[in-house]
Formats: structure tokens, sequence, C-alpha cells
């Protein structure tokens, strides 16, 4: 009885490990590396380029003695403990001997020097699907250098943490930046894989039809269950996303950016604890149950934002105590963050009328993707209003992305 009680467990632990979900690091890593073998390597990833083992894409592309010509870090660097806009020192991978270089401050782009000697480019960082996280950008710009410097480029995919939903406007041009470079809604469904055939596609990079761009797919992932079924060691991505909660609100918390309403950075969970020094809590709970948005719990919350004293990065009412919400994500596949993220502004616009103002239009257009949003918050239109604005432009692209889809 004692060995079968065994062998039950054994089994049972090896039925669950054969349903988490690969990333394309996995997967190269399990066949060694056979694209990039003989070739000198330039890696574009941070520190959640990790296998399901928590090695490193480097290290593993190293003992597989893959030569690493150079690395390139995004936004947050290489290792990934830079706060928001804090430009990375360039420097030496002591493993490697292969020197780091910062794509997020004065070069966000590869140069040809920099590309010198590089035979092949990697890409290998962990999105969360809104428009205005910078990776993807950084993504499209790794394409365009390899496009215009004959460098083929290899992305290794990775689930998409909050899903196949795709909500928002489509960006307009006139908005383009480094939080939106790319004609797609504020969350788009799409891996970070399926998102680069689209750009070059459709032609959304410089010299598009010169890329050499090879997809290294996930495996066993279903973008329509929560993230958590891919089994996948969660590595927070950016210094404030710690967890999929965080994730799964950002597209619509990270609107707030554009206020004076804190949108939680400073506190020990950003973008899930928001709110400000003149809310009261207990009120503004009630006024958001009242809209209904499924999916999501609201209860209060205090907190003081605090950094130390000589971060790049000032958080909004530094040291001084905020009243707000708590969200917790209840139902993570269907769960709309951009839509709350709208009615949570049109009740505190109700609310505080004379104290919730939205402090920066310009933010807030390059967030939102067009005007819409501020123009008709200063009429005085409804959120659902406002919603509605998009709905036709966010059908049309979901329907042209299921040519993109590699996971269903």
């Amino acid at each position: 009885m004692y060995n079968k009680k065994i062998i039950v467990i054994l089994l049972t632990a090896l039925l669950l490990l054969s349903c988490s979900a690969k990333s394309g690091l996995d997967i190269a890593t399990k066949n060694g590396f056979p694209m990039l073998k003989g070739k000198a390597v330039g890696v574009v990833a941070n520190h959640t380029a990790k296998n399901a083992d928590g090695e490193h894409i480097v290290d593993l592309m190293h003992d597989s003695g893959i030569k690493i010509q150079a690395i390139f870090g995004p936004e947050h660097g290489f290792r990934g403990i830079e706060e928001a806009g804090e430009l990375v020192k360039d420097n030496i991978d002591i493993k490697t001997g292969a020197p780091i270089y910062s794509l997020y401050g004065k070069i966000s782009k590869p140069t040809p020097e920099l590309l010198k000697g590089v035979d092949v480019l990697v890409f290998d960082i962990q999105d969360i699907g809104a428009r205005f996280y910078t990776y993807i950008s950084t993504m499209g710009r790794i394409m365009e250098a390899g496009a215009e410097n004959n460098i083929p480029v290899y992305i290794f995919d990775r689930p998409n943490p909050i899903g196949r939903i795709a909500e928002g406007p489509i960006i307009e041009q006139e908005f383009y930046s480094g939080v939106g470079k790319y004609p797609i809604p504020i969350r788009h469904g799409l891996t970070v894989g399926e998102l680069a055939l689209m750009i070059k596609d459709k032609g959304w990079i410089e010299s598009a039809d010169k890329l050499d761009l090879t997809i290294v797919e996930c495996k066993a992932w279903d973008p329509d269950k929560p993230y958590k079924a891919a089994k996948q060691s969660w590595i927070n991505p950016s210094p404030n996303i710690r967890n999929i909660n965080e994730a799964l609100v950002y597209p619509g918390t990270c609107l707030f950016e554009a206020t004076n309403f804190s949108e939680g950075r400073g506190s020990e969970k950003p973008f899930e604890w928001v709110g400000a020094p003149y809310v009261d809590s207990k009120e503004l709970v009630a006024e958001l149950k009242k809209r209904n948005i499924a999916g999501v719990e609201i209860e209060e919350v205090d907190f003081t934002p605090t950094c130390p004293p000589d971060a790049y990065y000032k958080p909004k009412y530094n040291d001084i105590p905020c009243h707000g919400v708590a969200l917790t994500v209840t139902d993570p596949v269907n769960f709309k963050a951009v839509e709350f993220g709208i009615h949570f502004i049109d009740v505190l616009k109700d609310l505080y009328p004379d104290k919730f103002v939205i402090t920066r239009p310009l933010w807030m257009h390059k967030l939102w993707g067009n005007k819409n949003a501020y123009d008709m918050f200063e009429a005085n239109k409804s959120a659902d209003e406002i919603i509605a604005t998009y709905k036709q432009e966010l059908a049309k692209f979901v329907e042209i992305r299921e040519e993109y889809l590699l996971y269903r």
C-alpha cells in the first residue's frame, strides 16, 4: 500500500510538471541552441530571461559554447534593478566578458558600431501585455536594427501573463513614444513573438521586408486559462510590477500616472494600492462597487508612499498618508482592467470634482493613445461613452490579429 501511494504521488507530480508551459528559452535550451551554433550572438535580455530551472539565458548560452558578442539591456537594466527613467551604466558581464549596453537613454537602438561582430540577435524579455510597457518598443527597435544591418533576429517567446483579452483604443501616430510605438490597443493580448510577427508583416519598422525573423515558440501554453495554470515562476518584470495581480490591474491603474491620484508607487503594492490624501476610502469603495465591475474585489486601504532620500524617482505624496483602495483580481481571464480604470476615473471626478485633476494631459494622451479620454472627461462625459469610442476599432484589431496567433 505504501509503495502504491508513492507511485501515485510521483505520477501526479509528473503529470503536473508535464502540464507546465515551456518558454522559448526552455525549448532552445533543451535542444542545445542549434540555431546559434558557430554564431556570435547579441543578446537583448534582462533578469526575466531565465528558464524553468532559474538559469539565465546568457549563462545557458555561454555554458553551451555559444559566443556572446554583446549584451543589450532595456529599461530597468540588464539585471532589472534600475528604477524607471534612470539611465543604466554600460559595463561588462563578468562571466562572458561581453560588453553590456543600455537601450534606455541616449541610445535606444543598437548602432552599427555596437553591432560590430554580431551575427545573430536574440531577444528574451518577459512582457506583461500592455502597450505602454516599454519592453515591446525595445523589441521593435531590435528588429529594426536587425533589418537595417542584415542580422537575423530570434524572439524567444514567453506567455502573456494577462492573457488574450484586448482592450482600449488604437494609439494614433501623433502620440507615438516609448510607451506606445505601434498601432495597437492598450491591452493587445499577444505574446512578444506574436506581436513581432505583426510588426514585421505590417511594416511598422524601417526595412521590415528585409528582416530575417524567427520566433522560438512556447509550448503547452493556453492563453484562455489564468497565468497560474502555466505554472511559470514569477519574476518581477520591473521594480513596480511585483506579482500577477499587479500585472492584471496595470493596464487600468497606470492611467493614474497622468493624474494627482497615486498609482501606488512607493507603497508595498504599486498599481494595486491606489489613493490620495483627499480620498475617503469607505466612500470610494462604495461608489466603485456601484459600477458592478466584474472580476475584481475592492477593499479600503491606507498607505504612505516612501522612497530613499537619494532615489531617482520620487513617488506622488512621498511621506504623506494616502487613502484609497486595494484591488484584487478574482477573475484573471475575464477582468477588463482598462474599462475598470476609466470607470475609476469617472467615480473620482464625481466624488472629488474640486480635488481630482488630470495634471498631465499630454501624458494621458500618450497612455490612452488619443485625446478622447481627456477631452471627454473634461466635458463630463460618462465612462460608458468613453469606452464606446474605441469598440469598433478594437473589434477590427482583434479580427486582424487572428492571423498572427501562435497559441490557441
